[in-house]
C-alpha cells in the first residue's frame, strides 16, 4: 500500500559540481523535480512509501531516470512509458543543468525540457480511481508540473477532483518557474492556474507564492508574514494549512533559513530559526521543506512540530549535493534537538 503519491516531472540534472555549466568537462548526474523530490524524500528520510506518476520516453535516458528512481525507493510502477521514436521528435525525457553558485554568485538552472514525455500527459491518460483506491493517504503535485504545457493543468485538476472523491489529503505547491510560462500568458496565467489548483488543497506550501496580485511580485519582510498569509487565507477559504520557508540570502552559501504556517485549528506559527546556514546546494531545500511538513502533519504532531521537521529537513537537503535529500530522520530530530555539527563516532 502506498501512503504519498506525487504527480510531476522527474528530469535527469547534470551538476558541474564546483564549476560553471559553460566550461564543464564532466557532470554528475542525479534525478529531480518539484513534486518528486517531495516523495522522494518522504520515501528515503521518513521512511514512508511513495510513488510518483509521471511519464517518460522509454530509451537509455529514460531507464537511467527509472533506475535513479528506484534507487530513491519510490515506487515506479505508475511511470508511464512513451514509444522513443529515436530522436525525440514526438516525446524525449527533460535535462536539467545547474551550477550551485558561489558567494556573490548565485546558482543557476538551465532546463531542457520542452515537449518532455510528461508535458504531453492528458486527461484520461491515468486512471486515478485506480490510483487512489488502495489505501494512498496524500496526494501532492504543484505549479511546476501544472505550467508544463496547456494540457498538464487539467490532469493535475483530474487527480485532485479524483483524490477528493477517495477521500485523500491533497497539498498543492505554486512553485513559480517564470521560464515555464514565457510566451504562454506569463505570470498572470500562472496565477490563475495556481489560483484554480490551491483551492483544491487541503494543504498549501509555498503559500507565499500566492501573496500579491502575481507570483513573485510581493516581497514581505518578517514581520509582514502573518498579515500576507492571512490575505492568502482569503484567496483559499478551504484549506486547511498554508505553510511557507522563509529565507534570506546573503550570499549563495550562507542563507537565512526559517518557515511559517497558519491552519485555521491554531492560527499563526512559526518555525526553527537558522540564521547563517551554510549551504552546499539550495536545490531542492523547498521540496525537503514539504516532506518534513507532510511527515509531521501526517504522523499527528501537531503543526509546529511538523514545521520543526520541515525546516530541519530543508535545511539537512541544503548540505549534501543534488536535489534530493540524503538525510536520515535521526538527523532532523537531533538538529530539531539543538544538535550541532560536531564530529559523531
Amino acid at each position: 500500500m502506498i501512503d504519498v503519491v506525487a504527480l510531476g516531472e522527474v528530469m535527469l540534472r547534470f551538476d558541474p559540481g564546483e564549476g560553471r555549466i559553460r566550461t564543464a568537462r564532466s557532470f554528475q548526474v542525479w534525478e529531480g523535480g518539484g513534486e518528486y523530490n517531495v516523495v522522494r524524500g518522504l520515501r528515503r528520510c521518513f521512511g514512508l512509501r511513495t510513488a510518483v506518476v509521471t511519464a517518460l520516453a522509454d530509451n537509455a535516458v529514460g531507464r537511467l531516470v527509472e533506475d535513479l528512481i528506484l534507487q530513491g525507493g519510490v515506487d515506479t510502477s505508475l511511470i508511464r512509458w512513451i514509444a522513443d521514436d529515436g530522436i525525440g521528435r514526438t516525446a524525449r525525457n527533460g535535462l536539467n543543468f545547474v551550477e550551485r553558485g558561489y558567494g556573490i554568485r548565485g546558482a543557476l538552472g538551465v532546463s531542457d525540457r520542452a515537449h518532455t514525455a510528461v508535458s504531453q500527459l492528458r486527461k484520461g491518460d491515468v486512471d486515478w480511481d485506480t490510483v487512489f483506491s488502495g489505501g494512498v493517504r496524500w496526494f501532492h503535485t504543484g505549479g511546476i508540473f501544472a505550467g508544463l504545457s496547456d494540457t498538464t493543468v487539467d490532469v493535475a485538476d483530474e487527480a485532485m477532483a479524483a483524490a477528493r472523491r477517495h477521500g485523500v489529503t491533497i497539498s498543492y505547491d505554486p512553485n513559480y518557474r517564470p521560464s515555464l510560462w514565457a510566451g504562454r500568458g506569463d505570470a498572470d496565467a500562472a496565477r490563475e492556474v495556481d489560483l484554480r489548483l490551491a483551492r483544491q488543497a487541503d494543504v498549501v506550501v509555498g503559500a507565499l507564492g500566492l501573496a500579491g496580485t502575481y507570483p513573485g511580485q510581493a516581497r514581505i519582510a518578517a514581520d509582514e508574514v502573518a498579515d500576507a498569509l492571512a490575505a492568502v487565507t482569503g484567496l483559499l477559504p478551504g484549506a486547511k494549512v498554508l505553510a511557507t520557508t522563509l529565507r534570506e540570502v546573503p550570499s549563495a552559501g550562507i542563507n537565512d533559513w526559517s518557515s511559517a504556517a497558519w491552519s485555521a485549528e491554531t492560527g499563526f506559527v512559526t518555525g526553527p530559526r537558522m540564521p547563517g546556514l551554510h549551504v552546499l546546494d539550495r536545490i531542492g531545500s523547498g521540496d525537503g521543506f514539504a516532506a518534513g511538513l507532510m511527515y509531521g502533519l501526517l504522523s499527528d504532531t501537531g503543526l509546529e512540530r511538523a514545521l520543526a521537521y520541515g525546516t530541519a529537513h530543508g535545511a539537512l537537503t541544503m548540505t549534501t549535493p543534488g536535489d534530493v535529500s540524503m538525510a536520515s530522520l535521526a538527523e532532523v530530530e537531533a538538529l530539531i534537538a539543538g544538535g550541532s555539527a560536531h564530529v559523531s563516532r
